[in-house]
């Protein structure tokens, strides 16, 4: 924090619909700031598809200055289809930051809003309050950029190690314990992976197992991540903290905000021992953007969980209670009938904006 006790935000707005989720989450959190004693200091940085078009790089050594002396990092979105690497690859600062940053923790809430349609028979009266943590920094994704391709093959390492995965786990049950103390949820924790086929996923749940001893108050449970998917169309609700490799939780994470109304009502974080950066879950949907139909549901939920890990850090205890005022907001909004486009309604952009500061 700054001597003026501000808390900095670097502010990364991205691609396409990025920036145009952004401004609905910086005009909550601006008027969080004028019902409380919290303070930010918000600085715009480039990044992204478009920052690459013109200067060949995805984003200026001066962002990731600016993202290493920041309290908090809120991206809106990157990456563009048509915009590449000479190696076909997408450009995607996000994942650049978080190797930079070792942000191992990719937590993915998906909670069932109010008055938001699920595809599940059942969920609205049962509720869905389920967070997945996704290992960010290796697993299948530690070969971003390192794939051997010949004519007649290609392959990916998949990497596990001792050291993240102790990280990552501990910050798993301590994630199950909050929501536990908190009445969020039961408190239990699942592993999910490929235990019975691969070695390297039978010492990513050793390492659990070893954890687990460590938190014997927290409930545990191991499931294959096929047989997951299955149980998490089923009966999400008896989920509560998932925690699993990297491609596992990327494939996992999309299905869980199917569950909950789309991607536009999922948010995300990737934390790690020092930094995090918030985003939503959605990409930069360039077939909408210009167009003020983007749902910011996500960006803003994202500010909130920001609010709440920038709480933690410091101590502040009013952060955490804005988080929560910022969702019971964004629940009010969809109670009183605020219907986004991407799921039938009427609603774009300013008018969730309007009726989520309406409801704050």
């Amino acid at each position: 924090m700054s001597a003026n006790n501000a808390l900095h935000i670097a502010v990364l707005g991205g691609d396409g619909i990025g920036p145009e989720v952004m401004a609905p989450a910086l005009e909550v959190l601006r008027r969080i700031e004028a019902t409380t004693d919290l303070k930010f200091r918000f600085t715009d940085a480039p990044a992204g598809a478009n920052n690459y078009l013109a200067t060949g790089k995805s984003m200026p050594e001066s962002t990731v200055r600016l993202c290493e002396e920041a309290d908090a990092i809120l991206l809106g979105a990157c990456g563009l289809p048509s915009v590449r690497y000479p190696d076909n690859t997408e450009i995607a600062p996000q994942i650049e930051l978080r190797m930079h940053f070792d942000l191992y923790a990719g937590v993915r809430p998906a909670r069932l809003i109010p008055g938001v349609p699920s595809p599940i028979v059942g969920a609205d009266q049962k509720g869905i309050d389920l967070v997945l943590i996704r290992e960010s920094t290796e697993g299948l994704f530690a070969s971003m950029g390192k794939g051997v391709v010949t004519e007649t093959e290609a392959r990916e390492t998949l990497v596990v190690t001792r050291k993240t995965s102790e990280r990552l786990f501990e910050f798993s049950f301590r994630l199950a314990e909050r929501r536990k103390a908190r009445g969020r949820a039961n408190g239990g924790l699942t592993c999910v992976d490929k235990a019975n086929v691969f070695r390297a996923f039978a010492f990513f749940r050793g390492l659990f197992d070893e954890a687990a001893q460590r938190h014997p108050d927290v409930r545990t449970e191991r499931v294959y991540v096929d047989a997951c998917s299955l149980m998490m169309v089923k009966r999400p609700w008896d989920f509560d903290v998932m925690v699993t490799e990297n491609m596992f939780g990327d494939i996992l994470s999309d299905l869980a905000a199917g569950l909950i109304g789309g991607l536009g009502m999922a948010p995300s974080a990737d934390i790690g021992d020092r930094h995090a950066i918030f985003q939503p879950c959605h990409g930069t949907a360039p077939d909408i953007t210009g167009q003020g139909k983007a749902n910011p549901t996500a960006m803003i939920l994202s500010a909130a969980m920001m609010l709440d890990w920038l709480a933690d850090k410091h101590g502040l205890e009013s952060a955490a209670e804005a988080g929560e005022r910022v969702e019971r907001a964004v629940d009010k909004a969809y109670a009183d009938g605020i219907k986004p486009m991407e799921f039938g309604g009427r609603n774009g952009t300013a008018d969730i904006t309007k009726a989520v500061l309406a409801a704050l």
